[in-house]
């Protein structure tokens, strides 16, 4: 009876130990909703507005207004709810930094309703479930006349809602659309007349999807003076560019101009013809000399990458000049890169970068440590003849780069003499030796990727043209434009954390086999070369009466260095299969061990430390029976 008590006792004890630990909890939750005190702990500061955004809601000079159009109840499917919250949630956040000057106005368009009707006035565009049903999930931002619209708000971007956002803020807040300027040595924007070919071309894609966001102003290739308005320069292919042309660049930037500048030591779609009848076209190239010697950027002149790893095609197509790059090639912690999936690099450069004083530089596309710069004589180069003589350089190298920083001068002396000037012509602007405050600078050594030949796939649907990406391309280029044409607030937003994880582990791996795959096709290589010096020896010591009178017979020494060399490509080919199949296994076993590490290390976690607390509870309740 007494044991029985004791038992009762411990249980009413517990009872009412849970009973005041639920109504502690229910107080502190009460009072912790009440105060506005917050404390972000999560890996990537997923619920912390980055120090741009808080700089664009403070200093909007005028009220904005914000509607936010979001499906309720049983419209909403149920994996996007938690998604319209944080939307929401990132909103009110917002408002809190912006104060009266953000006007957040939210919208349930219900079907036939006067809200549905707003949602479609201001170009939100409605989402249809398997059902028939549709929802909408979009925001738009205006200000007088002025309206950005977000027609769908889908959780793939996530990781750029707030950039998303705050970037529509911002140009709706703008009083008239950014302009920017286009330089270039191609006919980005059509051409009436082309001298040798005689037809008219149009424009590219890529000019028609600019012209829709921005003012697109055209800059002569030879200009002396860039237009002070212009905010954003994009250069592309700059050949033949003279001194003049240089420093009217460097003087951009020196006075806070963007320049983004795509060169390229082999462009392949620039096909110049020659002088003389019956040759074939000539590549050209481009490159800004004086500027990336000051900047401390060096491209090697007619050299292309090539990569193993990221290489296009297979077999007699394997083109190690035409890079396929996917996510694991791109900065993913950079708003531009974030949501760029793949890259089609063709016959473009790579950077040397060693950044002058002053001036830092961030990789936003980077290639393999399994590349190699090759002439351009072998840029076209397929199948086995590409990798004959690949050697890696073991280390990555630059495809596009971002230098921020202040600016130096590439022309200390000042404007450069021009022969061709007249003397009555107006005076140059005052020199400017450095820039007054820090500058982007955007490079890329390659200019194929922006042709529609490599960008996009027209076709013809009912008589329509139309124009599907083939890649990220257009993407790319337009989110560097994007970026540097918005507020410079916005040049230090960085996307949230990243949901993608590649296995760096397997791909080291692949690497450091391709190594030694390639490392030892250059040792049979060498070999060969032995092998044939060897023979050539013997047959030198060889009698001229004995050549002549059996040329195709083979001397014991011949015939010995000969077995020797077919011995070891035997032997050289069974370690490549042996090398392949153990990378192939090793590979496999590393995917499958992080599989089952992340479906389930957290079960067996959990079932480990219920076995645990149920030990110590079943000693505990053993001490207090023996007691």
């Amino acid at each position: 009876m007494k044991r029985l008590a004791k038992k009762h006792e411990a249980l009413a004890y517990s009872a009412v130990g849970l009973a005041a630990l639920f109504l502690i909890l229910v107080a502190v939750n009460f009072l912790a909703s009440t105060a506005s005190l917050r404390a972000d702990l999560t890996e990537g500061r997923l619920h912390t507005l980055s120090p741009g955004t808080k700089k664009v809601l403070r200093e909007l000079s005028a009220p904005v207004k914000v509607k936010l159009y979001i499906s309720a109840g049983e419209a909403m499917p149920v994996p996007l709810r938690s998604f319209a919250r944080r939307v929401a949630g990132l909103v009110d956040e917002f408002k809190a930094v912006a104060g009266p000057n953000l006007v957040v106005e939210r919208y349930d368009p219900r079907p036939d309703s006067e809200e549905e009707d707003a949602a479609q006035l201001d170009g939100i565009e409605p989402q249809q479930l398997a059902s028939g049903e549709q929802f909408y999930l979009g925001l738009a931002a205006s200000r007088l006349e002025r309206k950005q619209a977000i027609p769908v708000l889908a959780p793939a971007r996530e990781r750029l809602l707030e950039y998303d956002l705050i970037r529509a803020i911002a140009r709706a807040g703008a009083s008239e659309r950014p302009k920017i300027g286009l330089m270039s040595g191609l006919p980005v924007l059509g051409q009436q007349y082309n001298p040798y070919t005689r037809q008219s071309a149009e424009p590219w894609v890529l000019a028609n999807e600019l012209r829709r966001d921005f003012d697109v102003h055209t800059v002569n290739l030879t200009a002396t003076a860039i237009d002070p308005d212009l905010k954003v320069l994009l250069l592309i292919h700059p050949r033949d560019i003279g001194e003049q042309a240089e420093y009217a660049l460097d003087q951009f930037v020196l006075r806070g101009g963007k320049l983004i500048a795509f060169v390229d030591p082999y462009a392949y779609f620039d096909q110049q013809p020659t002088p003389m009848p019956g040759m074939p076209p000539m590549v050209t190239s481009s490159a800004l000399p004086r500027l990336f010697q000051a900047w401390g950027v060096g491209m090697a002149p007619g050299k292309v990458i090539a990569d193993v790893v990221f290489a296009s095609g297979e077999g007699q197509r394997f083109t190690p000049t035409v890079l396929s790059l996917n996510r694991t090639a791109f900065a993913r912690d950079d708003v531009v890169m974030a949501q760029i999936e793949t890259l089609l690099y063709a016959f473009g450069g790579a950077f040397d970068v060693k950044p002058a004083d002053g001036l830092a530089v961030t990789e936003l596309v980077r290639s393999s440590p399994n590349n190699m710069l090759v002439d351009e004589a072998k840029a076209t180069v397929a199948g086995e003849e590409a990798t004959r003589s690949f050697v890696p350089s073991g280390r990555s190298l630059p495809l596009a780069l971002r230098l921020s920083g202040k600016f130096r001068t590439a022309f200390p002396g000042g404007r450069p003499a021009d022969k061709t000037a007249k003397p009555a012509a107006a005076a140059a602007a005052s020199h400017l030796a450095e820039s007054a405050r820090d500058n982007a600078v955007v490079l890329v050594a390659d200019v194929d990727m922006l042709q529609d030949g490599a960008a996009v796939e027209v076709q013809e649907v009912f008589g329509r043209r139309i124009v599907v990406p083939s890649n990220g391309n257009l993407a790319f280029a337009q989110g560097l434009v994007e970026q540097l044409a918005a507020d410079e607030s916005l040049l230090s937003l960085k996307s949230r954390a990243a949901s993608f994880r590649p296995l760096t582990v397997v791909r080291e791996m692949e690497a450091e086999a391709q190594v030694q795959y390639f490392g030892k096709i250059k040792e049979l290589e060498d070999e060969l070369q032995k092998t044939n010096a060897a023979l050539q020896s013997l047959q030198g010591g060889a009698s001229q009466g004995a050549q002549a009178k059996g040329a195709q017979i083979l001397t014991p020494e011949q015939q010995a260095e000969l077995d020797r060399f077919r011995k070891k490509v035997a032997e050289t080919r069974l370690a490549l299969k042996e090398l392949r199949k153990n990378l192939r296994h090793d590979a496999e076993r590393l995917v499958f061990l992080t599989k089952v590490a992340n479906i389930a290390l957290m079960p067996i976690l959990v079932a480990l430390a219920g076995l645990g607390v149920a030990l110590v509870r079943r000693r505990r309740q053993a001490r207090l029976a023996a007691a």
